[in-house]
């Protein structure tokens, strides 16, 4: 599960005591809420329906699947699966091949999403071992779905702008420089992730 809500304040308010740009961003914009999902198959095939479509999109797609597959959560359903029932859930030819991908690695063993390894790095390897899950997805699995405390997924574009806002810094850094900069913020480069999303939130109302 991901970080909780006193999770995100204490790694916050040590975030603020090494970087007085988030004390005075929280006095602003407050302590984010949690983002939490549920670890495992689950949230990995939801994460590749949804891929670039609109939220409503993939939860029609996904929907079509239950009643297609009975349980989408089984793998061996997956694998199963003809080509043209996954194309009547609304699964375009690549999205099925992700699909069928992570549904193969979890069902022969080869990906144990119950005890992927306890370095980040390489539980990032592990997942991008998934056709069609990048970095930045096996990043923000690994954050929202087992909280993992120092994932910084630097790519995001929100987290690059924010990074950028928070520090004042001219223009928005890229991935290379926002992952410099956050190295003084180890342990808790998660929190520090999750709050650049809340404060773009909030500074885009």
């Amino acid at each position: 599960m991901g970080l909780s809500a006193e999770q995100l304040k204490e790694s916050l308010d040590a975030l603020a005591l090494v970087e007085p740009a988030f004390a005075t961003a929280l006095a602003n914009a407050g302590y984010p809420e949690p983002r939490i999902r549920e670890p495992g198959y689950e949230t990995l095939l939801r994460t590749i329906v949804g891929q670039q479509v609109s939220v409503a999109a993939a939860n029609s797609m996904w929907t079509k699947l239950e009643a297609a597959l009975g349980d989408p959560a089984d793998p061996q359903r997956m694998l199963a699966a003809s080509d043209e029932l996954l194309r009547s859930a609304g699964l375009s030819r690549q999205k099925s091949g992700y699909a069928r991908s992570l549904a193969g690695l979890v069902a022969s063993g080869e990906l144990n999403l119950a005890h992927l390894p306890e370095d980040d790095e390489e539980a990032i390897a592990q997942l991008t071992k998934i056709k069609g899950i990048g970095r930045w997805s096996a990043e923000i699995y690994l954050l929202f779905a087992e909280g993992r405390p120092d994932v910084w997924p630097a790519g995001d574009l929100a987290v690059m702008r924010e990074v950028g806002v928070l520090l004042g810094l001219p223009e928005r850094p890229d991935e290379k420089l926002t992952r410099e900069l956050a190295e003084k913020w180890r342990p808790h480069r998660g929190a520090a992730a999750i709050f650049a999303w809340h404060h773009y939130k909030m500074v885009a109302i």
